[in-house]
């Protein structure tokens, strides 16, 4: 045993080293669902900033330095609070603001958001199965994205108003029909937040022969 570790120490380095530095520093994640649609794609690969905001214990959620705060529009993955899975989605609400939706209009400290550029969609539900739907870009206080909604997809639509807690935040999938987030799993605490997901780092067509999609390489997730 003793000479197997002086054989391979090297190794053992970087990959002890390697670890810590997922574990820690900084992450990948891939997209295995279509709950960020259109921002993030099935087969997406997306970097984490794992530092963003904590600086946590490695293997822990333990956090040893607070860097920075989470910000609305902030895509982000976390634990879940409800069962632990990883998910990632986007923050829409931080600590102290009041939240609610209604028919669809996210409406935050009491400002509706607005919604423009409105484009028709066929989203992939099953293989072989489409449903209709609409893709928009949303304004919500200082911050833009573009989601989507499917009408004739049975959704949580209207909710609130709610205050979220300190230390908490309020997490919605760009895929607002077809999304497991705080509407479902309720706030997220600061705790369980794993980092800041900035860019893509690769992407392929997991439902369609694996093809590479080049075009989304590197990336910048908006």
């Amino acid at each position: 045993m003793r000479r197997w570790l002086i054989r391979y120490r090297y190794a053992i380095i970087f990959w002890l080293c390697f670890g810590v530095f997922r574990t820690s520093l900084a992450d990948w994640n891939p997209i295995p669902s279509g709950s960020m649609r259109p921002t993030l794609l099935e087969g997406d690969v997306v970097l984490v900033n794992r530092v963003a905001y904590d600086l946590k214990l490695p293997l822990t959620d333990i956090s040893l330095a607070r860097l920075d705060n989470p910000q609305r529009g902030d895509v982000v993955t976390f634990s879940s609070p409800k069962d632990g899975t990883r998910l990632i989605k986007r923050i829409v609400g931080i600590p102290g603001d009041t939240l609610e939706m209604r028919d669809e209009v996210l409406w935050v400290n009491g400002t509706p958001a607005t919604y423009s550029n409105g484009q028709d969609i066929s989203e992939p539900i099953a293989p072989g199965q489409t449903v209709p739907g609409i893709k928009v870009t949303e304004r919500a206080n200082s911050s833009q994205r573009t989601v989507q909604f499917m009408p004739t997809v049975r959704a949580l639509r209207n909710f609130g108003p709610v205050v979220v807690p300190a230390d908490s935040y309020f997490m919605l999938g760009d895929n607002r029909d077809n999304s497991d987030d705080s509407r479902y799993i309720g706030f997220v605490p600061r705790r369980l937040l794993i980092g800041h997901a900035h860019h893509i780092l690769a992407s392929a067509q997991i439902l369609d022969h694996w093809m590479p999609r080049l075009g989304r390489f590197g990336a910048p997730i908006l």
